[in-house]
């Protein structure tokens, strides 16, 4: 690609960053369509978000991702929220407006389309979701509002997943959403739920592992979603496919979270053919193909 005056520069932030998958996307979708944009990682220093913002609306940058670990903490420093961001309490995507930038939360939707991809539903399904953290709550959340029968939190600590139930059922105004201590899943009444893995259990490098690992357990399961993609096939994943299940990583969801973002920058649309040769580049930039 040619760089020149007129590029326009859109980017992530994060700390660490180096390793993002995201220039593969990004770069692919502007080379594809012809856009004069290029997408490059910046480490930000812990303590340094307000200026980061700050300066990459100063240098006129289109747009941003954002990463861990600053989700929640770039919130105080945009211009405005999206409504789903503002519910979560966490903004992955910056879109550039007078004064400063517009935090949107493409994580979500970016899942959600991944799952449609997969021909994996929601509606009407009994969700599981292992863990408590920040993707978690945000999964439930969007477990809400594209209309399971029912959610079941599975954490360590019973608390933090209690909590989360309880905002669900608040947005919802019913009892949609429970919450159970890990240690009791042999309780877990019937099967056919469709479980997300919503930890960092079974990342590389520790990818022997699963939250759990009793094989009676991956037996309620009819389909998993590990929101893990490195490695390719997770521990979680392997248990639930020997079990007789369906299972899937979390690549699709970060194809389609930094596609819906390259559409709120550039106001393009990426049809099925183009998001297919953007995913098959990450594959390559991840030596999976």
């Amino acid at each position: 690609m040619k760089i020149d005056g007129y590029t326009r520069i859109c980017g992530v932030m994060g700390n660490p960053v180096e390793h993002t998958m995201s220039p593969a996307i990004h770069n692919t979708l502007a080379e594809a369509l012809g856009e004069n944009l290029t997408y490059v990682p910046f480490r930000v220093p812990k303590g340094q978000v307000e200026e980061a913002v700050k300066g990459a609306y100063a240098l006129n940058l289109l747009g941003m991702n954002v990463t861990v670990p600053y989700k929640s903490e770039v919130i105080p420093w945009l211009k405005e929220l999206d409504p789903l961001s503002e519910t979560i309490g966490a903004v992955n995507t910056l879109v550039r407006v007078e004064g400063g930038f517009k935090g949107y939360n493409t994580d979500m939707p970016g899942l959600y389309r991944a799952m449609c991809r997969d021909e994996v539903a929601i509606e009407g399904e009994k969700v599981l979701i292992l863990g408590a953290g920040g993707v978690a709550r945000a999964v439930a959340i969007l477990a809400a509002q594209k209309g399971a029968e029912q959610i079941v939190i599975l954490n360590r600590t019973a608390e933090k997943a209690q909590k989360i139930a309880k905002e669900v059922n608040v947005l919802t105004g019913r009892r949609l959403a429970s919450a159970r201590e890990l240690g009791t899943y042999a309780s877990l009444p019937g099967d056919g739920y469709l479980a997300i893995q919503a930890t960092n259990v079974g990342m590389f490098p520790k990818t022997e592992e699963a939250v759990i690992e009793d094989g009676a357990f991956y037996e309620k399961i009819c389909t998993g979603y590990d929101l893990i993609f490195n490695p390719a096939e997770t521990r979680f994943m392997s248990l639930v496919k020997k079990s007789g299940g369906r299972a899937f990583n979390g690549l699709k969801m970060l194809l389609y979270q930094g596609i819906i973002a390259y559409e709120l920058w550039t106001g393009a649309r990426v049809d099925r053919n183009l998001a297919e040769q953007a995913y098959e580049e990450m594959k390559r930039a991840m030596g999976l193909s």
